[in-house]
């Protein structure tokens, strides 16, 4: 199992540090203006959006293999499903 770690840089702009079974790794990632709430509905935060998303990334490939450095709009170029998941998880 993956520990995850997500602390706000600033806004929109996130650390995530990835503790996963073969070694840990850091991400900056930026979520563009409005996203959370265009995909999770009005109170979702960026902070949340980030879990979700990263989560959705571990189920898919080792945190050694996920970019260091990110928008987080770019998931859905690599996994055109992305938005739709996020977007169902969010609404939970």
């Amino acid at each position: 199992m993956t520990e995850m770690s997500v602390t706000e840089q600033r806004p929109g702009r996130f650390v995530v540090e990835l503790a996963g079974a073969s070694r840990a790794t850091t991400h900056h990632v930026d979520v563009p203006a409005g996203l959370a709430v265009k995909l999770g509905g009005a109170g979702t935060s960026d902070e949340r959006l980030v879990e979700e998303s990263f989560r959705y990334l571990l189920e898919r490939e080792p945190n050694t293999s996920i970019l260091r450095n990110f928008s987080i709009d770019r998931i859905g170029d690599y996994f055109p499903g992305w938005a739709d998941e996020i977007s169902r998880r969010l609404s939970k």
